[in-house]
């Protein structure tokens, strides 16, 4: 008689069993042996999460034993999962303890281990004074559906469950749960963006579920095949493009051809992007041209790019002062503010590191007093500087590289 629990045998035996298939080739089984065997597999893999669910909640001594939080990280470190999945199973063994009908769903294969988890969710989220009665109604139902519908659907479903088994209190409810949704989707919005130095950049970004939806509705208009040539559907090998690469055309696309005359602005400049070249460089077909964040790009591309909005070329001549880039009788113009931002790259006070979108533009001889509105009298100065440049209680001291400091008046 063996000495092994018999979870441990279970373990064993489903390992052995999975060995003794491991070599034979599916392709020669019929359509429905394809399709008795998918829903068989399915069925087994939820009856396993489910063991597996149940042993892990129970063995919260084993993180003591390692000095660590609980199982689930212990675990994690054991086969290489990362602890989002082990910290996830542990939460479902958890709940399932709380909930036995969804429990033995799970054990008997008739729900995945998505679905149990959006059922419990569900029910744990319902307010404090729905009683138990109205919460097993409402498992129940939830049960019953999980026959017809997703994971996903059992989500949506769950948010207004109470209209189905407590429609007295379900339109609050579900007003009162859309609400904190958008509340913590309105918090936890954040973008990161990153140049990785090799001419590509990578970002994330969480937003609300909405915004979402119809940011991916303008993407896959653009991508529509419709919109394109065949050629244009096909990659450098030959083969047609995946949806992931078109998306991600269609978004160079979509920040490419943003009208210019839609961008925000920003200290009276249009949030857009400055190339910069010399008069032979842009005639020059083996050339670079200069962003204003410093970052290069060939001559080809800035003069493609310079035929779409959001791009402003700007054409340097022989003496490397911008050309054509006009004056006005009071205020810098839209122009000369691309041209002190070329120049002074950011706020001109040293130790300074305002970029030139968030400066102003400042007169070194002030406007009252005669002075003109040109560049060799115009510098860029952030608010706090500016405001300094313009109180009477700081001297400012213009030194030899074009950089200023202040120093308050004795």
């Amino acid at each position: 008689m063996s000495d092994l629990h018999p979870i441990i045998g279970c373990a064993a035996d489903i390992r052995a069993s999975l060995k003794g298939v491991a070599s034979v080739e599916p392709a020669f089984m019929t359509v429905g042996e394809k399709e008795s065997a998918l829903v068989a597999l399915a069925q087994a893999r939820s009856q396993l999460d489910a063991l597996a669910a149940r042993v892990l909640a129970a063995s919260d001594e084993v993180g003591v034993e390692h000095g660590l939080r609980d199982a689930a990280a212990w675990l994690a470190v054991q086969t290489r999962t990362t602890r989002r999945e082990t910290r996830r199973d542990l939460t479902l063994g958890r709940a399932l303890e709380e909930h036995a009908e969804v429990a033995v769903a799970l054990a008997s294969g008739d729900v995945r281990a998505e679905q149990a988890r959006a059922i419990v969710e569900a029910v744990d989220a319902l307010p404090p004074r729905v009683d138990a009665a109205v919460r097993g109604r409402a498992k129940t139902v939830m049960l019953e559906l999980a026959a017809r519908h997703d994971a996903r659907e059992l989500k949506q479903i769950g948010k207004r469950i109470l209209d189905v088994v407590a429609p007295e209190i379900g339109e609050s409810h579900e007003a009162a749960v859309l609400a904190a949704e958008e509340a913590r989707a309105a918090a936890g919005v954040e973008l990161t963006l990153t140049d990785d130095g090799e001419g590509r950049c990578r970002g994330t970004f969480v937003v609300p579920s909405h915004v979402g939806a119809i940011f991916k509705r303008h993407l896959l208009a653009l991508a529509n095949p419709a919109r394109h040539t065949e050629a244009e559907l096909r990659d450098e090998t030959g083969s047609f493009k995946s949806l992931r690469r078109r998306l991600g055309e269609a978004f160079v696309e979509y920040v490419e051809r943003y009208p210019v005359k839609a961008t925000p602005q920003t200290a009276g400049v249009n949030a857009t992007v400055v190339v910069t070249m010399t008069l032979q460089e842009l005639l020059t077909e083996n050339a670079t041209a200069l962003l204003d964040d410093g970052s290069r790009m060939t001559a080809g591309q800035a003069r493609r790019l310079a035929c779409e909005a959001g791009i402003i070329p700007v054409v340097l001549g022989s003496d490397s002062l911008p050309l054509d880039l006009g004056r006005t009788a009071r205020l810098h113009s839209r122009a000369q503010r691309i041209a002190l931002g070329l120049r002074d790259r950011g706020c001109t006070a040293r130790g300074c590191e305002t970029g030139a979108s968030g400066c102003h533009a400042h007169h070194d001889d002030p406007w009252s007093r005669g002075g003109l509105t040109d560049l060799a009298n115009g510098r860029l100065l952030c608010p706090r500087h500016h405001r300094l440049a313009h109180d009477s209680r700081y001297a400012m001291t213009v030194h030899s590289d074009n950089k200023v400091s202040f120093a308050r008046r004795t």
